[in-house]
């Protein structure tokens, strides 16, 4: 009879919607088809021929690149494809090459950030077409207490941070802040 009176309000905090983070709305999602640079990527940028031209690069917090005998170069916000472009024009407009082959190739990715109710919260890698599932295996999976449905992310998107609620099969973004909530009993 004791453990009928215990779980009673336990069962109506839960029906009354007390349950962390479950108020939130789903966040805007994430298309991985293109990826776009940010702050903190690195870069490998090849100049065919060109040795002086060829090298790895971070894109800064200004989101450009700095770049040998071009300088600083936009980045951030483009596709690597885009970027490889935007470099071959550079070097042409500035007469170092008249045809130059460029390629642009990401080595290292921004990271992303699993915080909660996982066995080892921290900062990752980011992998193409990881969802809130993956980033949660990679932070060593849920703890007993996890919320395993739906977890909170922060996403900074156009140098503003936006939140949301992501399902376990949600893409994540590189840079999101990904929290994994404790359940209440």
């Amino acid at each position: 009879m004791k453990r009928y009176m215990l779980a009673a309000p336990c069962l109506l905090l839960i029906a009354a919607g007390c349950t962390p983070g479950a108020d939130l709305t789903p966040i805007a999602a994430y298309h991985n088809d293109a990826y776009k640079l940010g702050a903190g990527d690195q870069i490998r940028v090849i100049t065919f021929g060109e040795e002086q031209l060829t090298g790895e690069f971070r894109v800064d917090d200004r989101g450009n690149v700095a770049l040998p005998l071009l300088g600083a170069v936009h980045a951030a916000g483009l596709t690597p494809e885009q970027l490889d472009g935007n470099i071959a024009t550079e070097i042409k407009s500035r007469n170092l090459l008249r045809d130059p082959s460029v390629a642009v190739e990401v080595i290292a990715y921004r990271p992303i950030f699993v915080l909660g109710e996982v066995a080892k919260p921290g900062q990752y890698a980011f992998q193409p077409g990881m969802t809130m599932l993956t980033s949660v295996a990679v932070a060593g999976g849920f703890t007993y207490r996890a919320v395993e449905d739906y977890a909170s992310v922060v996403r900074t998107t156009d140098n503003r941070a936006v939140s949301g609620k992501v399902t376990p099969v949600s893409f994540i973004a590189p840079g999101d802040v990904v929290n994994v909530y404790e359940r209440r009993y």
